[in-house]
């Protein structure tokens, strides 16, 4: 088969969360662990960081890559969900894994996977550790996919655990309460390795702190150290937070080894776009009218880019907005600007939600809109009603904006 032909197959033969939601969660490694068996288990033979958390993992894991790549390490990036091609999922030093290694690595295990039904998720981890081991990364900065305890990437024994924030998000799956997803998300925190959490939330504060003491891990809390504050490419006043995480994570790492110049700290988190590829945070998609996109998507993530839009100046703000089908948008609602120009859509999945749904439960909000057939659609005509001195943002699901970039 073809790349194209190998991805498609993939997308249609296995399930995958973020296009199906629960058929393809799954409270067992079991399947995992059966893989990385068959592959001769990679992952034991690279050193790794682990970053989970409701927001910012993704962020934070690409100014780890960037900072330690800055540092001259040869530097393995496994992240989910990809924006625009399945390869952005598997990288070494800002380039995504070969046509070639995707297609070779599903046409050799094919067999595997029928027999053993592997989710989508569980066979990209296997790749993405086979592909580390055999191109020989002095060490991988693994994202976890959701929660923590039941993630795919749980298999690893990392230098470093990062948990950056703990959130109402995938309730269906973590549960309902920030202490209930604080213990499924500190699941990554393995015996003797130290852990670095983000954030300090008194719900979740005792519960990393019980995990931490029975694992004999020692636990920082970021944003309780009196790190020095450093710019980043990353935009958006939200990333203040990740930038912390990573300077602690980059203070543990160096005081068990590993050598990072502040030189080469500050270089990296001001190069993280250019030396990882990261796309979707805060990003500039265009200038008169200024238009930006997001892939901030739950309650926290959105009420970070909504703050960012209280700092921008313009005339009229125009929305291009969809959601995903298991979405619960009275929990976001109130974040969403009332004197704002909406461009409803639905993301080009099965799971996304539908356009004229969204209208008419946002309108319950006094929030209004137009449908538009696609996100492609929803944009031209926010683009096309925009005056030079307006503002589009383009949001509310990653998927919406993987179609935009």
């Amino acid at each position: 088969m073809t790349y194209q032909e190998t991805v498609n197959w993939m997308f249609s033969q296995l399930p995958m969360y973020q296009r199906q939601g629960k058929t393809a969660f799954r409270k067992d490694l079991s399947n995992t662990l059966k893989f990385s068996e068959y592959l001769n288990f990679p992952e034991r033979h690279f050193k790794s960081v682990h970053v989970a958390g409701t927001n910012g993992k993704g962020s934070t894991s690409h100014m780890l890559a960037s900072v330690l790549q800055e540092a001259g390490y040869r530097v393995g990036l496994y992240t989910s969900p990809h924006l625009k091609d399945f390869r952005e999922r598997i990288k070494i030093n800002g380039k995504p894994v070969s046509k070639m290694f995707v297609a070779g690595f599903i046409k050799r295990n094919r067999p595997f996977f029928k027999a053993n039904q592997l989710s989508f998720f569980e066979m990209t981890v296997g790749m993405a550790f086979d592909y580390f081991f055999k191109q020989q990364v002095d060490i991988a900065i693994i994202e976890v996919g959701m929660g923590g305890r039941w993630d795919s990437t749980n298999i690893i024994t990392p230098e470093l655990s990062v948990i950056t924030n703990i959130g109402l998000d995938h309730t269906q799956f973590l549960g309902d309460t920030l202490e209930v997803i604080a213990f499924e998300k500190g699941g990554i925190i393995k015996a003797n390795v130290p852990v670095v959490i983000g954030e300090t939330q008194k719900e979740t504060k005792l519960i990393f702190e019980d995990l931490a003491r029975k694992a004999n891990s020692n636990i920082v809390f970021a944003d309780q150290e009196p790190n020095q504050v450093l710019a980043s490419d990353l935009k958006g006043p939200y990333q203040s937070k990740n930038i912390k995480t990573v300077i602690q994570a980059v203070t543990t790492l160096k005081n068990i080894g590993y050598i990072i110049t502040d030189l080469q700290l500050k270089s990296g988190l001001l190069h993280v776009v250019k030396n990882t590829g990261l796309l979707g945070r805060w990003q500039v998609l265009g200038e008169n009218p200024k238009v930006v996109c997001d892939t901030g998507h739950n309650r926290e993530g959105l009420a970070y880019t909504m703050r960012q839009l209280q700092h921008e100046i313009f005339n009229k703000l125009h929305l291009v907005f969809g959601v995903v089908s298991d979405k619960d948008i009275s929990s976001i609602a109130d974040l969403l600007p009332k004197e704002a120009t909406y461009y409803f859509c639905k993301p080009d999945i099965p799971r996304g939600k539908d356009a004229t749904e969204l209208k008419l439960t946002l309108s319950e909000f006094d929030i209004r809109g137009e449908v538009y057939n696609s996100v492609i659609d929803a944009y031209n005509n926010a683009f096309n009603n925009a005056s030079p001195n307006d503002f589009i943002f383009v949001g509310g699901s990653t998927f919406v904006v993987a179609e935009i970039i």
